[in-house]
């Protein structure tokens, strides 16, 4: 039972960070930073 409480707690808390996240848009900081960390990866950049 205790296990149950615990994902869906982080569950929950997950969730809310990632809606967190949209609301304050920034889905574009993140996708930047990985193509950043890619190109750099790769070498191009």
């Amino acid at each position: 039972m205790k296990e149950r409480i615990y994902r869906y707690g982080i569950l929950f808390t997950s969730l809310s960070f990632i809606f967190l996240g949209l609301y304050r848009k920034e889905v574009d900081i993140v996708f930047r930073k990985a193509i950043n960390i890619c190109l750099e990866c790769i070498g191009i950049g």
